[in-house]
């Protein structure tokens, strides 16, 4: 495959209007959205589409058929809304064991300026670094992008270009998966007859729909509960700094609801909609539902239950699921005062009283984040739910220095990436 010349100048060119796709391929549902974007201004949304899914578990590709008919329906009713035909898309993953990590790289400037081809030929030495790494590995390179550049030893220099050195360095963020989860999403979509521009890591896709850049200069972790997976995403110094995805999501406690008080998920998940809260109060104790047998047709009645005990076990799940968000985040570095904001997206941030519930078990600040920075978003995908879709749009249309953006690489774990990915949190945490 032939790859183009990474230079920072072709690289970050503005682009001409286009059209943009992009597919949220999650464990309850597929949803596409098409926009425009010119790179000046915020995307235009012209289609959008819905999709059950019984294809996905915890976010792998489980059953392939299943997905890709709804790949197929979901993008098909976008296309009809927004009146063309998609050839490829952007999706995302968020499961497959993602992985963050630093590779530094350093090249010998011989004390002159540092110019353009300079910098081309650091970019060239990261992309030759990573490659090297890849050969003695499994897992595919999803995102590769320079943070924080060094010059002779200075740290945190943001753009080197003009500065007199001996020596270039550059800190690269690196974002992997496990190869077979990646292949088998790109075949579910390309067998649904849609090309694949892009595989994104979830963390970033939403990252980029809900936090502002204040936010990310001072410090926050991006919480995305979905129905099967919740992404934790942290961000210092204005850019993403480590990512972890946990195993459980708002699916569990749908599954919770439905064991505990034998009845259907459908009829467990509508229980959760509209009666369920992460928050409870006295008058729980007194409020009624109704709960529908486990088989309709057999001629139980439907049962009634205190709201309360609906909400125990809603509140049980939540324990655990914010138990493993917690330590995600002491294993991230996410402390101290760097790391007091929390911003909480996802299917499951739309349950009430979740950020209170939040707050309490993080011991951080918490507010919800809904998608923002596009125009035309219709209402029904407006909510925290659709933020990764939304986030993929916003992230296609933005030029960025990517050294895995045009092909997939394996790339392996070295010592002098842990190392590096320990220098950027000490210099984070120093600037904030």
């Amino acid at each position: 495959m032939a790859v183009a010349v990474l230079s920072p100048t072709n690289l970050l060119k503005p682009r001409t209007e286009r059209v943009i796709a992009a597919l949220d391929v999650g464990t309850s549902r597929v949803a596409a959205l098409i926009a425009m974007a010119d790179g000046d201004n915020a995307p235009r949304v012209i289609g959008a589409g819905v999709r059950a899914c019984n294809g996905v578990r915890r976010g792998l590709v489980a059953d392939m058929e299943r997905t890709e008919t709804a790949i197929r329906a979901a993008m098909m009713q976008a296309e009809k809304a927004a009146g063309l035909q998609i050839e490829s898309v952007l999706v995302n993953l968020s499961a497959g064991g993602l992985r963050s990590e630093i590779a530094s790289v350093e090249i010998d400037i011989a004390g002159h300026r540092i110019a353009e081809d300079d910098m081309a030929a650091l970019l060239a030495a990261g992309r030759q670094r990573i490659d090297g790494d890849i050969a003695r590995a499994g897992r595919s390179t999803l995102h590769a992008e320079p943070t924080l550049y060094t010059v002779d030893g200075l740290d945190g220099v943001t753009n080197p270009r003009g500065f007199h050195a001996d020596r270039l360095a550059v800190d690269i963020h690196v974002l992997t998966a496990a190869t077979p989860p990646c292949r088998n999403l790109d075949l579910a979509v390309r067998n649904a007859h849609l090309g694949v521009e892009s595989i994104v890591a979830s963390g970033v896709a939403c990252s980029a729909a809900v936090l502002n850049d204040e936010e990310r200069e001072l410090g926050v972790a991006l919480v995305e509960i979905g129905a099967g997976i919740t992404t934790v995403a942290v961000h210092g110094g204005g850019m993403l700094a480590g990512l972890a995805s946990i195993a459980m999501g708002s699916g569990d406690i749908t599954a919770d609801i439905a064991a505990t008080f034998a009845t259907r998920r459908a009829a467990a998940e509508r229980l959760k909609t509209l009666n369920g809260a992460a928050t409870s109060s006295p008058r729980d104790n007194h409020d009624m539902i109704e709960v529908p047998p486990l088989d309709p047709d057999d001629g139980q009645e439907p049962r009634r239950v205190p709201r309360a005990e609906l909400i125990a076990v809603i509140r049980a799940r939540l324990d655990l699921l914010f138990g493993e968000v917690s330590d995600a985040l002491n294993d991230l570095g996410f402390t101290g005062i760097a790391g007091r904001q929390v911003v909480i997206t996802g299917g499951g941030a739309e349950l009430r009283g979740l950020a209170d519930f939040a707050q309490g078990a993080l011991n951080r600040t918490v507010r919800i984040g809904r998608p923002r920075g596009l125009v035309g978003l219709p209402e029904a995908q407006a909510g925290a739910g659709f933020s990764t879709l939304a986030g993929l749009i916003l992230h296609g249309s933005v030029s960025r220095v990517d050294l895995a953006r045009n092909a997939i690489h394996l790339p392996g774990t070295t010592p002098e990436a842990r190392t590096g990915l320990g220098r950027l949190f000490a210099m984070l945490k120093k600037q904030i």
